[in-house]
């Protein structure tokens, strides 16, 4: 059996819950056609850590006729939200990057016109816009030591993704599957050299009937000796199918992978709620 690749073993962060983080735009990037980054900060932001790359935020906007978000208060007896028509409009997001001596916590949003309250949100972003955070949460870290690692996203888990990449250690291997809409969506970024990065264009297909995941995840083979760890977010339907692949095919045990659904196709994140945590609860 070949040596597996062991990720730097950087104290998970507390999971102890603390208040949502009330943050200020200080800066935004465009990155594609289809992604922008927003750089937060403020004194809220201080102990947020280091070590969380591609941890889950819940993400707090406000209501189209606020400029601030009325946040929920943490009590001992759970949060205690404001009435509806103040209550937030809360999404998940991942954690980029945090870069503590410029006191900046960067999250990427995916861009697909007023259709979302997030991706609106997003798009008209300038500094000094105020939005909620809490977290990070999910397993930490998301990636465990392996021989070889099979990630696999479109552009919704592309941010957690390139984090993850990142954060491995420079001997790392294994496949990195993306899936966009087209070229225009191409990101380039740090990796290990042993990563191959697999672009791949769905193009005007719909994101719940394209296949170009499962079907790129299946035309790859691994050692069967070898330690595999595999990682999958993004559309329902894909992150199914690559669940069902990681169990069956590769007959990765559990704790062995980690899928996430992150949207599903023609569902807003509301009426998609419980059946996407559904399936997150399956993973542990």
């Amino acid at each position: 059996m070949t040596t597996s690749t062991h990720i730097a073993a950087a104290p998970a962060p507390t999971r102890k819950k603390r208040p949502p983080r009330l943050l200020e735009v200080t800066r935004t990037e465009p990155l594609s056609e289809h992604m922008v980054r927003i750089f937060l900060g403020g004194e809220a932001l201080a102990g947020f850590p280091d070590n969380a790359p591609g941890g889950h935020l819940k993400v707090f906007l406000p209501r189209d006729h606020q400029s601030t978000p009325s946040l929920p208060e943490l009590t001992a007896d759970g949060p205690i939200w404001p009435e509806p028509e103040e209550r937030p409009i809360t999404r998940t997001y991942s954690v980029r990057q945090m870069d503590t001596e410029r006191g900046e916590l960067a999250i990427d949003f995916v861009l697909h016109g007023d259709n979302g309250p997030a991706s609106r949100w997003a798009a008209r972003a300038t500094q000094g816009d105020l939005i909620g955070i809490s977290g990070p949460g999910g397993p930490l870290p998301l990636l465990k030591p392996a021989d070889h690692y099979l990630l696999a996203g479109d552009l919704s888990a592309l941010p957690a993704m390139i984090a993850l990449c990142e954060a491995l250690p420079g001997n790392a291997s294994g496949h990195v599957l993306i899936e966009a809409i087209d070229e225009r969506d191409h990101i380039d970024f740090e990796h290990p050299p042993g990563l191959k990065i697999h672009w791949l264009y769905r193009g005007a297909q719909a994101a719940c009937e394209s296949m170009r995941l499962i079907e790129a995840a299946r035309a790859l083979s691994f050692d069967e000796n070898a330690v595999v760890f595999g990682w999958a977010g993004g559309e329902n339907s894909a992150v199914l199918a690559l669940r069902d692949h990681f169990r069956n095919t590769l007959a990765l045990p559990k704790g062995r992978f980690y899928a996430v659904p992150y949207w599903k196709d023609q569902f807003s994140e509301e009426r998609y709620h419980q059946e996407r945590h559904r399936i997150m609860d399956e993973n542990e």
